[in-house]
């Protein structure tokens, strides 16, 4: 597959010499919650169950995946772009590690699976099938994993409940039997649940799972159920909602989509933080939703594409100020493409994504970001099967190390294909990080500074669709032991600093002597 990378910087646009950026006169443009960079956990990989196949495993028989393809609750798609999996090894030291270097976050364990699935709060063994009005099993021991993984990686939890048919009365009204014995249970085995939204993606119910002819009414009564329920039972909780997804760009055209405005007209306030999910297009696994909603890897560094998660935030940051006024803003769920990414989410042409949304989202307010997932599929940060660190980790680990909770104004970019973002640097009081990612296939640009600084620069090791990625030259892995290597700096003297092309930058000035970073 080509991946021609088009430059977006038009000649005679931009001045030849180069921009100066100031750190020390950076101002404050707002804060992120200190687990602002998150991940989800499915909760189809805690249980085990049918999740997106990686493109390399796709490889069933129409027959081998005809159990599948029986279950679908969206007609079109192939059965072979499933996989049945066992439960995820959250104990595996390795996966711990690596979570625990991107702490503190949360760890949202929800999905599409989540709104049927069936806690069985005994230690007899699991029923073979769910009950009736439920569609997977979740044992007790498979969550005490999910309670220990959280505290091994500073991971506070995020979840979701059960609104499928099984957890409703004999009016179709939503009951809370299934929250109440997640909540008491986490509870006695010494966890908590930081923040919950009522169910996944309730612009989509039916297709999550609700029952049939659900519709904004139906969520506005369950809602407040819900609420009514959450304050008592978990008073320490965050109510998040409502959870939307696919408004903005039509990601839900020709699916039923129940619309927010309408829910939050049904519901009234009552949220703690208003969430939502985001995502730019749907993988080449749903190309039956149309042309209009794929992407392609000629479109990877485009300003069109990057931009799409901001024209998102806007829409619902809008519905926030019409509805929850002043509540904080949390994106429980991005990656690359719905419907678990495209071949090229695991390269390093994605990172450029990565890293733009978070810087975008940080400066319109978004407070959380957790990208889906962890470790499944084709757009986890960690690959499934081996459990290597995909260039997205990496990616993440540096914005990590980096980027602090206090959103600066980076100021004026040296060209439309460099995006130019400045946070306060971690653990340095009065230091400045920036991130400066080009675009341009084809120039370099320069900024200049007056000072020193350390420079993180993040290139293609292989290749931009090939899965290594190096820092400042050298490629970024782990070593025998499982050990993260040193993320070591390049000092760079006060003067001009050169952006390679298609390249991710990051400069520290730990001596800036900025007054908002102190």
């Amino acid at each position: 597959m080509a991946l021609t990378l088009l430059s977006f910087t038009a000649a005679g646009c931009f001045s030849a010499e180069p921009v100066t950026v100031e750190p020390a006169k950076m101002k404050s443009v707002g804060t992120v919650d200190e687990r602002f960079q998150s991940f989800n956990v499915e909760m189809v990989e805690v249980t085990g169950g049918r999740f997106w196949a990686p493109y390399k495993a796709a490889d069933k028989t129409a027959a081998e995946a005809a159990p599948a393809a029986a279950k679908l609750s969206v007609p079109g798609i192939d059965p072979a772009a499933f996989r049945q999996r066992k439960p995820i090894d959250l104990s595996n030291p390795r996966l711990r590690k690596l979570a625990a270097a991107l702490g503190p976050s949360y760890m949202r364990v929800s999905g599409t699976w989540a709104n049927s699935t069936y806690f069985h709060d005994s230690d007899s063994p699991a029923p073979a099938s769910p009950p009736d009005g439920f569609g997977g099993v979740l044992t007790r021991e498979q969550w005490r994993g999910v309670i220990d993984f959280s505290r091994a990686a500073d991971a506070k939890i995020v979840t979701s409940f059960a609104i499928s048919p099984g957890a409703r009365d004999t009016n179709g009204v939503w009951i809370p039997n299934e929250a109440q014995k997640l909540l008491a249970f986490t509870k006695t085995n010494g966890g908590s649940i930081a923040a919950a939204e009522f169910f996944n993606e309730p612009t989509m119910a039916i297709m999550g799972g609700a029952p049939k002819g659900y519709q904004a009414e139906s969520y506005g009564r369950d809602f407040r159920v819900f609420r009514a329920f959450a304050k008592e039972a978990a008073p320490g909780m965050l109510i998040l909602g409502p959870g939307s997804v696919g408004e903005a760009g039509g990601l839900g055209d020709g699916l039923n989509v129940i619309k927010t405005e309408d829910m939050l007209k049904a519901e009234g306030p009552g949220v703690d933080a208003f969430s939502y999910h985001f995502y730019g297009a749907v993988s080449k696994r749903c190309a039956f939703m149309g042309p209009r909603l794929q992407t392609n890897t000629d479109e990877a560094l485009s300003e069109e594409w990057l931009a799409r998660t901001s024209r998102d935030a806007a829409y619902y940051a809008n519905l926030r100020d019409r509805f929850e006024p002043g509540k904080p803003i949390w994106l429980t769920e991005t990656g690359e493409a719905a419907c678990g990414g495209n071949p090229w989410a695991a390269s390093f042409a994605d990172s450029f994504r990565y890293l733009d949304q978070l810087g975008r989202l940080a400066k319109q307010g978004v407070q959380v970001v957790a990208h889906n997932t962890l470790a499944a599929s084709d757009y986890a940060l960690i690959d499934e099967a081996t459990l290597t660190p995909r260039p997205n980790y990496w990616s993440a680990l540096l914005w990590h190390k980096l980027m602090g909770k206090t959103v600066l104004d980076a100021g004026s970019s040296p060209a439309p294909a460099v995006h130019l973002y400045a946070h306060c640097l971690r653990e340095h009081p009065g230091g400045v990080a920036l991130l400066a990612i080009n675009t341009d296939n084809g120039s370099s640009h320069e900024l200049a500074f007056p000072r020193r600084a350390e420079s993180y620069t993040l290139t293609a090791a292989n290749g931009l669709l090939e899965n290594g990625i190096a820092l400042n030259g050298k490629t970024l892995e782990l070593d025998a032991h499982d050990k993260l290597p040193e993320i070591k700096s390049k000092r760079v003297h006060e003067g001009a600093a050169k952006l390679a092309p298609t390249s991710i930058t990051f400069l520290a000035f730990p001596n800036a002597g900025n007054a908002a970073c102190q």
